[in-house]
């Protein structure tokens, strides 16, 4: 019988994962028992994909903010620190400010506006036309920004961050000065001595600051980018990555994942004879039409993943072939001219005709789009994602 579905996506739910846990055992009998209780076969070019929180509880990876002081402290000493372009988030970046407040002496706190680089707005857009104000030019101090917008709250968290960032820098007793620019050399006439919290311009912003004169240039992935007496670390991204644990710790991002993700694809290639390919991932990549934001607070959707996650999609439109190639056959003598255009497909379609209008993005970004829209950011327990049928097309 013909098959008439095609991308099947699974929600798997897995135990409450704890430090030392065997992460690739747990992730490999979850898979099982889920194939034997739904009543699902195991297949080759099957995905599996696991969150990086459960890799990151497994390896334990955790820091407190004495940790993130001391490093701060080590790099800054007594220099004003100019803390610039966080993202707004209470669970990705709060407590990371919080052990930058512990190891300084004074910050300038230097926001981006009318949002953070992920699409959290301190001001509606519109408002700044009204005001005359130009985000790209315009430097506001904090009362010239509250004389022009008053006082807003985010739109789903019901927080205003200027003040709320604000008053977790002076908890510590540490003078805080707010400013708000989207040219990273005005907080040079501040200070010379930077820690650039932004995540996927910081490469970016480090070189255009150390151009113009900054000493002391570091961004959120030097700080933990080795163990602090013994805390969690990460080699790559350092804090980047990281979420709120409790009120005075950070889950950081997991470290070493290839071997992970391959043993996790050898065991299931030894327990069911088919060759899996295995990720993990996080953030997805997708914006928020309403809230306008950009959900990749993770420096990357997918830390590791097995060989043949590598590349990008390469397919045909369907409705391009159907509207133009074959625009004069319909029914079957449609299907079948469509099926064998597909067969026929050449192995790299960039820059053809018949490919325009599909999705132009690595194949990991998708699946972690995916993958973490089916896993959600809540209680639904299911940290590991399955997936069959993606590499499929409209002849299988």
């Amino acid at each position: 019988m013909e098959r008439v579905v095609g991308t099947v996506v699974r929600g798997l739910r897995a135990p409450i994962i704890n430090q030392g846990d065997n992460i690739e055992e747990i992730v490999v009998d979850s898979v099982l028992k889920a194939a034997e209780v739904e009543g699902f076969t195991i297949n080759d070019k099957d995905i599996v994909t696991v969150t990086e929180s459960i890799v990151a509880r497994a390896q334990g990876n955790y820091a407190t903010i004495d940790h993130i002081a001391k490093d701060v402290q080590a790099k800054f000493g007594e220099d004003t620190i100019g803390v610039i372009f966080p993202i707004l988030s209470r669970n990705r970046f709060a407590i990371c400010l919080r052990g930058i407040a512990k190891g300084a002496k004074k910050i300038v706190l230097m926001l981006s506006y009318p949002s953070d680089e992920v699409g959290n707005h301190l001001v509606d857009i519109d408002h700044l036309d009204e005001k005359g104000v130009n985000p790209w030019t315009d430097v506001l101090t904090e009362q010239q920004f509250r004389d022009h917008f008053g006082y807003n709250k985010h739109t789903f968290t019901g927080v205003d961050y200027i003040d709320y960032y604000k008053s977790l820098i002076e908890e510590y007793g540490v003078e805080c000065e707010v400013i708000f620019s989207n040219n990273a050399k005005t907080i040079l006439d501040y200070t010379k001595n930077v820690l650039t919290c932004d995540i996927h311009t910081r490469v970016r912003t480090k070189r255009i600051l150390t151009a113009h004169g900054a000493e002391k240039v570091y961004s959120l992935d030097n700080i933990l980018s080795a163990s602090i007496d013994g805390s969690g670390y990460n080699e790559a991204y350092g804090l980047l990555g990281s979420n709120k644990a409790t009120e005075d710790s950070v889950k950081l991002f997991p470290h070493n994942c290839q071997p992970i993700v391959d043993r996790i694809q050898h065991l299931l290639k030894e327990k069911t004879g088919k060759n899996v390919e295995v990720m993990i991932y996080g953030d997805g990549a997708f914006k928020d039409p309403v809230g306008k934001i950009w959900e990749l607070a993770d420096p990357v959707v997918s830390p590791a993943y097995t060989s043949g996650l590598e590349g990008t999609p390469n397919e045909v439109k369907l409705k391009y072939l159907a509207d133009n190639n074959f625009a004069h056959l319909s029914g079957d003598e449609l299907k079948q001219a469509i099926s064998a255009f597909i067969d026929k497909k050449e192995a790299d379609l960039v820059g053809s005709m018949e490919a325009q209008g599909t999705t132009p993005r690595r194949l990991t970004d998708l699946i972690g789009s995916l993958s973490d829209l089916t896993s959600g950011s809540g209680d639904k327990g299911t940290p590991i994602i399955f997936i069959q049928g993606y590499f499929d097309n409209y002849t299988k």
